[in-house]
């Protein structure tokens, strides 16, 4: 699949900082985890720290599928406002999967910090109303995360002027969210996981998989065979293609970075993650080497194409958009691209067996929460696997 184009920032960043190997052997293994993005990388170390062999496999180089072109805002807000997933699943369900992600951002900070402390800031986040027809909306919001114990500000018109500088009716700032480089994350990962035991290969293609009562075989693309006794699908969209069922929409979405500005100070406060409450929404966040990242204007059709032919408008679009926001600060685009991205109904990810293909598990992280939904999913199927019932699994079943 055609998952971007352009050129994504953190791939001129960070390069290639590590290097890996195709398999060039037939092996076996406890778990194999298809998929050397983010979601594998998190799923393989969650898998590891429970003592359980497992290889990873990934048809592409390293953290070039979805992962580089990631904006990695973590936030505990889904795409779906919780007085909306209220209405869909329920007050307790709803509230659950928020404080999930809120504990998934606790528990990547951890995981981050272990591996590096340049990789992973802590910042506010700040969801202001597009229009003032949506006030109401962010007020219904802004109750129903207090009454559910998240730590929450609704700011007026003036209060967000005075505070974050930029026009907007209303607000709500949170106190729990994150910012970090998905795609030298993922390598810190690997290569943590390779130093306990973990094997990883890339440009190694699956192309045949058949299940077994007893495990899963797979042939790959220059004719070697991986034998597991399970396999975990970590290969986020690309995943559809092996269930029989729609589970999501594919959109494209699109990101610019700015030229480093050497900034002496925040060019907001606390340089929050700022989104707000339009359709699709208007995000931006910035680095810490004073760039600013904006992203948006998602279109609802998978065309890599049309797409593709699209970029041009839309990075000027999303610079002036920032710019209607931000007059004083002189944005100058140095960096844009487009991906691609999948939407579910309710904002929640995919996180399950599936019964037509015997010792399978999904990890689907669909949505603007991909990382922390990974986290999520790392632990909810790494418990599947060893027996343990997790008591969250439903929320993100197949069958929900």
């Amino acid at each position: 699949m055609d998952l971007h184009s352009g050129l994504p920032f953190w791939l001129v960043k960070s390069g290639l900082p590590y290097n890996y190997l195709p398999l060039q052997q037939d092996i076996k293994t406890g778990v194999l985890v298809l998929g050397g993005g983010i979601s594998g990388a998190l799923m393989a170390r969650q898998l590891n720290e429970a003592g359980i062999d497992c290889v990873v496999l990934d048809a592409r180089t390293i953290g070039l599928g979805s992962t580089v072109a990631s904006t990695a805002l973590l936030q505990y807000e889904i795409d779906v406002s919780l007085s909306e997933l209220k209405e869909k699943i329920g007050i307790d369900h709803a509230a659950r999967a928020y404080h999930l992600c809120n504990d998934s951002i606790t528990t990547l900070q951890k995981i981050s910090r272990k591996l590096s402390r340049d990789n992973f800031e802590t910042k506010d986040s700040v969801y202001f109303a597009a229009a003032k027809k949506d006030v109401k909306f962010l007020q219904q919001e802004f109750t129903i995360r207090k009454e559910q114990g998240f730590k929450v500000t609704y700011l007026d018109a003036g209060e967000l002027k005075d505070q974050y500088g930029f026009d907007a009716p209303a607000a709500i700032v949170s106190k729990h969210g994150a910012q970090v480089n998905a795609y030298l994350f993922t390598h810190q990962l690997l290569q943590n996981c390779i130093t306990r035991g973990v094997k990883v290969y890339d440009r190694t293609a699956a192309v045949k998989i058949n299940h077994r009562a007893n495990g899963v075989e797979i042939k790959t693309a220059e004719g070697f065979t991986v034998k597991a006794k399970k396999l975990v699908y970590a290969t986020g969209f690309e995943s559809v293609k092996y269930i029989d069922k729609k589970v999501a929409d594919l959109h494209c979405t699109y990101a610019i970075v700015s030229e480093n500005m050497q900034a002496e100070t925040a060019f907001w406060k606390k340089e929050a993650l700022i989104w707000n409450t339009a359709d699709p929404y208007l995000y931006m966040r910035t680095t810490a080497d004073k760039r600013i990242i904006c992203g948006g204007r998602d279109e609802e059709f998978y065309n890599p194409a049309r797409r593709d032919k699209l970029l041009k408008s839309k990075t000027r679009q999303l610079a002036n958009d920032f710019s209607k926001l931000f007059p004083d600060i002189p944005f100058k685009t140095e960096f844009s691209w487009t991906g691609v991205f999948a939407a579910t109904k309710d904002g929640l990810p995919y996180i399950d067996t599936y019964k037509k293909l015997p010792n399978s598990y999904f990890a689907l992280g669909f949505g603007g929460n991909g990382i922390t939904f990974s986290q999520i999913a790392a632990e909810i199927i790494t418990d599947m696997i060893t027996g343990k019932k997790n008591k969250d699994a439903a929320i993100f079943s197949f069958n929900r």
